[in-house]
């Protein structure tokens, strides 16, 4: 299996052959998914860069503890996938902590895009996430993990734990409600703005 022009074998050989290089090497690729799989679960963003980095640690001590064969047979994306999820759901249960705010100021000054065109990213940005956010757990995450963390199906039910089929159903349903509700809320918006 191959991703970003780089076969995963050749990934999984470098980690069974030297840890410490392959390891930075399946950092560097992975970081972006584990902090995505995080932060969707914990909604807040420092709270997921502590998940993140536990997740690599506890990544990197199960490594360490692999026999080679083992290491040559791992699926990195779906392991490192279940690894955050478990501790970002641990943790969400620990903390319970309310989303973030965005620091809007911040993105208005390192962006390129006029400063209108950046609020109305910013609030279609901020819609879609609420709405994503309202969507039971099952469907949130289905939904996340193909379409924002683009992992595969198989990926998925791997990283998920689940059959293939309920996670296809689960992503299906997802979009589906999500589509229902970015609907209505455009319904309420033309009924606000004809009044």
């Amino acid at each position: 299996m191959c991703y970003a022009g780089v076969c995963m074998d050749a990934l999984c050989q470098q980690l069974a052959d030297d840890l410490e290089v392959g390891f930075g090497e399946l950092v560097a690729r992975e970081q972006d998914l584990v902090h995505g799989v995080a932060l969707r679960v914990v909604r807040d963003r420092d709270l997921a860069q502590d998940v993140a980095q536990e997740a690599f640690v506890r990544a990197y001590r199960a490594l360490a503890r692999y026999p080679a064969e083992r290491i040559l047979t791992l699926r990195p994306r779906p392991w490192l996938a279940r690894i955050t999820l478990n501790l970002a759901r641990n943790e969400l249960r620990r903390r319970r902590q309310a989303d973030s705010l965005d620091r809007a100021a911040e993105r208005l000054a390192a962006s390129d895009d006029g400063p209108v065109r950046l609020v109305e990213r910013d609030e279609e940005r901020r819609a879609w996430q609420r709405l994503l956010d309202g969507l039971p757990e099952r469907y949130r995450l289905a939904v996340a993990l193909r379409h924002v963390d683009c992992l595969t199906y198989p990926e998925m039910a791997d990283a998920l734990g689940r059959p293939l089929g309920s996670v296809k159903s689960d992503v299906h349903r997802g979009v589906a409600l999500l589509r229902a509700a970015w609907d209505a809320e455009q319904r309420r918006l033309e009924q606000r703005q004809a009044s």
